[in-house]
């Protein structure tokens, strides 16, 4: 086990170090005059050069990525191009909010996803047929679409929701509440109806399986074989869609944010990439690759430890 950590965690340090310099690379080559962009068109050609040798976009593109790649493991991402804050600080401040929005997603996904699954799967019939179309409906139905469904029902309408901005829970907790449901809930059907439907097919094939068949001739209880047997040999690929999904998470919540104008990682995404805020769009890029690496770690070691047939390779 210790030995397939490693591996994992050395695969996702290159794949990392990989993702950061393509994106440095096409970044540079994309950003135009930066020294201009800060300093307005009103600057003369001495101080736009002065600012470009300070920033270090005089020198070649592979030396300034070695450079920023050096501070970057010392945990130093620099400071924002066109803030006062520095990278860290940035990200920080607005990590935590995305996070509370894609992994209560994950969470109402999960837990729907088996429970329509099961259910779909062991009853058969019209129930079963149902439980597709909600699946197939919700997986071609786009977040921003659902959005703005939710935002004119439950927050125009109904006024049980606000429509948009943040109330951070240090100020009330209700509040907070109402603020992050809906986005959640707009994060959380694509990602439902993918796990729905993975759920109900691996739960519906392990139950034609002999092992199946078997249990039940021994007198062992119906819901003892489907929660202790079939569940856990069908809760792994529905991990591994899950998992899938919530890096699409990552990026719909860029999308999401802005709907209901929540202050988290979309907000930098957008302004930073707007302003050519290099700094700040690699300090984000390497947030999403880190968590990406440990999310597919997570589901890796749950699934295995769910069943114990998975070797671990």
């Amino acid at each position: 086990m210790l030995s397939y950590i490693v591996k994992r965690v050395g695969a996702g340090v290159l794949l990392i170090f990989g993702v950061t310099t393509v994106a440095y690379i096409l970044l540079i080559a994309g950003s135009g005059d930066i020294a201009r962009k800060q300093l307005g068109t009103n600057a003369t050609a001495a101080q736009v050069e002065a600012l470009t040798e300070q920033l270090g976009l005089n020198r070649p593109v592979m030396e300034q990525y070695i450079s920023w790649l050096g501070n970057a493991i010392r945990g130093d991402f620099g400071k924002s191009w066109f803030g006062p804050q520095t990278v860290a600080e940035a990200l920080t401040s607005r990590l935590s909010l995305t996070l509370t929005l894609v992994l209560g997603a994950v969470f109402i996904a999960v837990l729907f996803a088996m429970v329509l699954g099961v259910f779909g799967a062991v009853r058969g019939g019209g129930v079963d047929k149902t439980v597709q179309m909600i699946g197939l409906t919700g997986f071609a139905i786009p977040g921003f679409l659902v959005a703005f469904v939710l935002i004119t029902v439950f927050s125009v309408r109904l006024g049980w929701f606000s429509a948009g901005g943040f109330v951070r829970f240090s100020e009330s907790w209700t509040g907070w509440l109402k603020s992050i449901t809906l986005p959640i809930l707009a994060l959380a059907v694509s990602a439902l109806a993918a796990a729905t439907l993975q759920v109900r097919g691996r739960v519906r094939d392990a139950l034609e399986n002999d092992y199946v068949r078997t249990l039940r001739a021994r007198g062992v209880p119906a819901h003892r074989v489907l929660y202790r047997h079939v569940l856990r040999n069908s809760a792994g690929p529905a991990l591994q869609v899950i998992g899938v999904q919530f890096i699409g998470m990552l990026g719909a919540a860029i999308i999401i944010e802005q709907l209901f104008v929540l202050p988290g990682l979309g907000d930098v995404a957008v302004n930073s990439t707007n302003e050519g805020d290099i700094p700040l769009v690699m300090g984000l890029v390497v947030v999403m690759a880190v968590l990406v690496v440990i999310v597919n770690l997570a589901i890796d070691l749950i699934t295995a430890w769910l069943n114990p047939k998975v070797r671990l390779s």
